[in-house]
């Protein structure tokens, strides 16, 4: 699990009770991953939320209450073979002006409603499945299903893989929708020039809309085969060397990759960075990649030397979250 000491400093949040569901960084696999490429997703503990029964009353908690109750109602919709609730508790709790507690930025990319639903899951859900039993395939696949039917209140359309990320609290490896594993992933080289890192964008998004946008291409036949022959070939590849820490292969399929979202993701690309990615990929400073939908929030780079990268994109906030 990956936790950076210098962003502590940066910001003051108050420490939080209860179980903690932390934010998620997808390394690999945006968009791809619902059309059964590879992806990578790695917790990201810094930022995290909790179900709270507050002791005092605000306009965050009654905005946060008042949204739960909007969820719960979508619950009571979805498949009831799937997954089952304490629909008593839910009430009495709700009534208590129940609300979700959280550090992580919303329309970020980090997984915000993600952790609010595997919260609402590891507390009011009947039979769960648990992180300290025995995890087999089938029981990591059904826990997916589960986490896409319920984030569906968020996002119209969800792969369940932001959930499980902040359930579980694991790098997960995704090699099919129906082929999920916990995985390790390679050591940090703290001694390394190279990183990974994030670039606040300064806006946040709607991922409903931007999901729209790429089910809509998705009916283009062009569209389509870029996704199956290049898009998804060229994210299996990234996801191989990274977790075989082949940094120089990485570079070259990253660098693809960013061109790749650049030619067919424009929508998906703030456009005040547009030009800033291009710049990336023209002078091999860095590589810019979608984290999450896009569209806002923050941009995942990737860089064989940060402290150069950085005093080239001076004017906005990095932050490392993985040494290369």
């Amino acid at each position: 699990m990956i936790k950076l000491g210098m962003v502590q400093k940066r910001y003051n949040f108050k420490p939080m009770k209860g179980p903690l569901f932390y934010a998620k960084i997808l390394l690999f696999g945006e968009y791809g991953i619902i059309k059964d490429s590879r992806g990578l997703s790695i917790p990201y503990n810094f930022f995290q939320g909790a179900l709270k029964i507050p002791n005092t009353q605000s306009g965050f908690i009654y905005d946060s209450n008042k949204k739960l109750i909007e969820f719960s109602k979508f619950l009571r919709n979805i498949n009831h073979h799937l997954v089952k609730f304490d629909w008593k508790k839910i009430e009495r709790d709700l009534s208590n002006k129940l609300y979700f507690d959280s550090s992580i930025p919303q329309g970020y990319g980090l997984g915000s409603s993600g952790a609010l639903v595997a919260s609402f899951y590891d507390r009011y859900a009947l039979e769960k499945i648990t992180v300290v039993e025995n995890l087999t395939k089938e029981k990591l696949i059904k826990l997916k299903e589960i986490f896409a039917e319920m984030e569906g209140f968020f996002h119209g359309k969800s792969s369940g893989l932001d959930p499980l990320n902040s359930y579980l609290s694991l790098p997960i490896l995704i090699n099919s929708s129906e082929n999920i594993q916990p995985t390790g992933i390679p050591s940090q080289n703290l001694n390394g020039k190279g990183a990974v890192f994030l670039l606040d964008s300064g806006s946040s998004r709607e991922t409903g809309q931007l999901m729209s946008i790429f089910l809509k291409n998705m009916e283009h036949e062009k569209f389509n085969l870029m996704m199956k022959e290049k898009f998804n070939t060229i994210t299996d590849n990234c996801v191989n060397d990274f977790l075989k820490g082949n940094v120089k292969s990485l570079f070259v399929n990253i660098k693809s990759l960013s061109r790749l979202v650049y030619d067919n993701f424009k929508p998906m690309i703030p456009s005040d960075f547009i030009e800033i990615w291009k710049k990336g990929i023209e002078t091999n400073a860095y590589f810019l990649k979608l984290c999450g939908s896009g569209g806002g929030g923050y941009i995942l780079g990737f860089t064989q030397d940060f402290n150069k990268t950085a005093k080239i994109l001076n004017r906005y906030k990095l932050e490392v979250v993985y040494s290369l």
